[in-house]
């Protein structure tokens, strides 16, 4: 037997076994190789699910909190070269960093940089020398109570864009009254911090309620017995300077404005009254006599719009609509979110991969490509920006009703007693 197991083995005999033992070796590699595939699909599977299953939990808090960005490519590219410009100069405080708000001024200057960049140099300046970066914690308008009772003004829902309403009931001012209670120049200061409290909590509330942004008002004026007496010259000059402060500190706001009860003797006043606003202003104002109900339903819910002006509410249980300050801004929910900042702008970045595709020197073609282009939008870094500082009282917190605390105070009678006050016609 250990002869025959010593017999040498023929040629062919021993390339056979050479086979058998290969195939034998490329069997066993592919089962090897079936099971890592196996364990690898597994594995991805179970990564894939994992990932489904988190990004059904993360969906949640997304739809939740994101709103609308309706930037289109060629606004957020302006945008973009507008606030690199900014940055150049030491022109862009961290409180001001913000597309939109670069994207009003470029607006207003028919998005010529250099006027834009002119005008946000000039906003700075003021803002430095009115004090309105703090003037929400700094000023107390505590004549607020005995203004809007000769003087009623407010906000009151939203319209069906979700833009917050803004009214005033200019025929039912007193205004001998309202110049024994407040002066020119303290009413200025509350103007600004109005605009201030609704840049930092209604429109936040308004997108959040609308899913989209906002960023303009909608406003009704009545003018329900207004006429030329009415705009003497004290409130000419309140006209004038609150108009300046709008339009070169807080440009394009006014989405639309409803000026109703419009008779004869404000038709005449309103020729006067153009004069002080540019042509963009005027194109967005809407003058309409006694029949303007069905103008103002067309663009507001009824129940978004007071009874007086042919709507359904009354805000009985708040004291009437015109103090209830009605809108999302007071959902404690809503405005707990804006307190915590616990919203953020989704973009149709459709049209904006291409422009990062072209800025790479890509094919956007491919999927891959696009998705790369995709991943340079979002996540390229913010050119660091020069802070200012600011404190933190109100700032951290929007619940701006208790940085307002409404005390009694003595008169101020600097502001010249003859005023009669149609004064704030066209200042929102």
């Amino acid at each position: 037997m250990a002869d025959t197991l010593a017999l040498p083995v023929e040629p062919q005999v021993k390339m056979g076994l050479e086979r058998s033992d290969t195939d034998s070796y490329e069997e066993e590699r592919k089962k090897k190789l079936g099971s890592f595939k196996k364990m690898e699909v597994n594995a991805s599977s179970k990564f894939r699910n994992s990932l489904k299953k988190k990004s059904r939990r993360d969906s949640r808090v997304i739809s939740a909190a994101s709103i609308d960005d309706n930037l289109n490519p060629e606004e957020l590219q302006a945008v973009n070269e507008f606030r690199q410009a900014l940055i150049l100069d030491e022109l862009l405080p961290a409180k001001h960093d913000d597309h939109h708000m670069m994207l009003r001024f470029l607006r207003a200057r028919k998005f010529e940089l250099d006027k834009a960049k002119q005008m946000w140099a000039d906003m700075l300046q003021w803002r430095k020398d009115f004090g309105a970066d703090t003037i929400m914690e700094d000023f107390d308008f505590k004549e607020y109570n005995e203004v809007i009772k000769y003087y009623p003004q407010g906000y009151h829902g939203v319209d069906k864009d979700g833009r917050p309403v803004y009214i005033e009931r200019l025929g039912q001012v007193d205004a001998n009254k309202l110049t024994q209670v407040t002066s020119m120049d303290r009413y200025l200061k509350y103007h600004v911090k109005e605009f201030e409290k609704t840049f930092a909590v209604k429109f936040p509330a308004a997108s959040l309620a609308a899913r989209r942004q906002i960023i303009q008002t909608t406003t009704i004026l009545d003018v329900e017995g207004v006429g030329l007496k009415s705009f003497n010259k004290a409130a000419r000059e309140l006209l004038q300077r609150l108009q300046k402060i709008d339009s070169d500190n807080y440009p394009e706001t006014l989405n639309r404005m409803f000026i109703i009860n419009a008779g004869s003797g404000f038709r005449f006043l309103w020729s006067t009254v153009k004069s002080f606003l540019d042509q963009k202003t005027t194109a967005k104002i809407h003058v309409l006599g006694n029949k303007y109900q069905s103008k103002l339903l067309e663009v507001i819910d009824a129940n978004e719009l007071p009874e007086f002006l042919g709507g359904s509410c009354d805000c009985t249980d708040k004291g009437g609509c015109m103090v209830s300050d009605k809108g999302p801004w007071n959902d404690p929910a809503i405005l707990k979110r804006v307190q915590n900042g616990e919203f953020k702008y989704t973009r149709n970045t459709s049209g904006i991969k291409d422009i990062a595709c072209r800025d790479m020197k890509m094919d956007c073609s491919t999927e891959t490509a696009r998705g790369t282009a995709e991943w340079h939008e979002e996540n390229t870094p913010l050119s660091p920006v020069f802070e200012s500082p600011i404190k933190k009282k109100c700032l951290d917190s929007f619940a701006y009703d208790k940085c307002i605390p409404i005390v009694d105070r003595g008169n101020d009678s600097s502001w010249p007693k003859s005023v009669e006050d149609e004064k704030h016609a066209i200042s929102k």
